[in-house]
């Protein structure tokens, strides 16, 4: 079993490919959780919410103090900590095509099958926004007017897009995709 792994601090890929004879290959990018920002968060919420009871107690403030404060942590708690995605997996099977997996949080787990002969290309892209920039993979699909996402909801960084790319590539035959300096490095 055949492994490769890259991790930064936000995500982790992994190659996972059973043997090299056989033609199915998988990728995934793994959300990373962090134990130190949940407990920052928990602890957070837990002094707001102390502080409210605090003012309702001794401040004589009414109990809709304590109510707001309440929503206002549970909204605070799901922005700083609610990421319903836990892995986005690529299954390539050369004689068949591409299947894109997305794995969320709550078990559910949803699966695009791309034949391959409607792929005419994977294409490794920068995406930039006022904001921020960042790249992205995807694949031209015929009969499609858009470019179909790949890692729909994260956002993976390029080293770990590139292995992707290049099984991609390999996988649907689109040697043209490929130049001498990418397959180099």
């Amino acid at each position: 079993m055949a492994k490769f792994s890259i991790s930064n601090t936000n995500y982790t890929y992994l190659h996972d490919q059973n043997d090299p004879s056989e033609a199915i290959d998988v990728h995934h990018i793994m959300v990373k959780r962090s134990g130190a920002k949940a407990l920052f968060v928990y602890i957070s919420a837990l002094v707001l919410l102390a502080s409210a009871f605090y003012f309702y107690a001794y401040g004589g403030k009414s109990i809709i103090l304590v109510c707001y404060s309440l929503l206002f942590n549970l909204i605070f708690v799901k922005i700083l900590l609610w990421r319903p995605v836990v892995k986005e997996s690529v299954v390539i099977m050369p004689a068949f095509g591409v299947q894109i997996e997305t794995h969320y949080m709550s078990g559910k787990v949803t699966r695009h099958f791309v034949p391959i002969d409607k792929i005419l290309k994977p294409v490794l892209l920068e995406c930039v926004t006022p904001i921020t920039c960042y790249w992205t993979l995807s694949l031209i699909v015929r009969e499609e007017q858009e470019l179909m996402l790949i890692f729909k909801n994260l956002r993976p960084p390029v080293k770990m897009l590139v292995h992707v790319w290049k099984a991609l590539c390999a996988g649907t035959d689109s040697k043209r995709g490929l130049d001498k300096s990418a397959v180099e490095s």
